[in-house]
């Protein structure tokens, strides 16, 4: 028997993740109108067959059982319910949806992001469109994958250490779009390089390791475009305090062990205090 393989771009709880974060990436860019939410608004609701089997995606990453038995029983019952949706129907669903999207984005990139809980979503895929085709192996493990998830209960002490792949969907867009405005309140039309951070930040969400050298290849360009300003600066006071900030740009910018909301916005200030200082020479 041939091994049944995971296809993430027919993976609608994948599918669902992938257009949010560019929803995510339009508001940045302040599109009036991204296909990304109107396909979400189009095709994700209850009266669609995609919109169905994403709730039964959503069920199975979220809903947490202190008993194996309850969580087996649930478990059973989502794939019964699963069975129900009409195949030919959801198919054609979740082609219009990668077909939508290949006409408007980058689809390579778009589908190339790293999700968190790839394993979940993986293993409820193919529980859900594999059958009779995956093997016994592959078929427990799928299963008990899911079944250690939604038996794992979060600890209250952790609770709030949650990493942002784990958070809710809208929570976490709306977490993005806050540090948006936050930023906005102090300082008005974002430059290029100021966009290019957000971006990458929303695209590495699950991936600190590449946002942060994604950051170390940005700073030296940056410290060195600020070094030239600073002699220019008439005032002698301004000139020594601008100097301690670039010596600190790396400590402020780069944490040891994790990239934070506070990193991100420290970039944003830099590359700021870097436009400033053009407008004034």
């Amino acid at each position: 028997m041939a091994k049944f393989k995971h296809n993430k771009l027919k993976n609608t709880g994948m599918l669902f993740e992938f257009l949010l974060r560019q929803v995510t990436v339009d508001v940045l860019n302040k599109e009036k109108n991204s296909v990304a939410l109107q396909i979400i608004k189009k095709r994700f609701n209850e009266h669609t067959e995609v919109g169905k089997e994403l709730a039964l995606y959503n069920l199975l990453l979220k809903k947490k059982f202190k008993d194996d038995k309850k969580a087996d029983f649930f478990l059973s019952e989502i794939l019964r319910q699963r069975g129900k949706l009409n195949e030919s129907s959801l198919n054609r669903e979740k082609y219009n949806i990668i077909k939508e999207v290949n006409d408007k984005y980058d689809a390579k990139s778009l589908f190339s992001a790293k999700l968190g809980d790839y394993k979940s979503f993986a293993s409820i895929y193919k529980l859900f469109e594999g059958k009779e085709r995956l093997t016994p192996d592959d078929k427990t493990d799928s299963y008990f994958i899911i079944m250690e998830n939604i038996t794992t209960l979060e600890s209250k002490s952790n609770k709030s250490h949650m990493p942002k792949e784990m958070l809710d969907k809208d929570i976490r867009v709306l977490a993005y779009k806050k540090l948006l405005e936050k930023f906005n309140k102090k300082y008005t039309n974002l430059t290029g390089n100021q966009k290019s951070i957000l971006k990458e930040y929303i695209n590495s969400i699950s991936d600190n390791k590449k946002f942060k050298l994604f950051l170390e290849t940005k700073l030296p360009s940056l410290k060195k475009s600020l070094s030239s300003k600073v002699p220019k600066v008439k005032e002698k006071v301004l000139r020594i305090k601008l100097k301690e900030a670039i010596n600190c740009i790396d400590k402020f910018c780069l944490n040891e062990s994790k990239t934070t909301d506070k990193s991100v916005v420290q970039m944003l200030r830099y590359y700021e205090l870097d436009k400033e200082l053009r407008k004034i020479q």
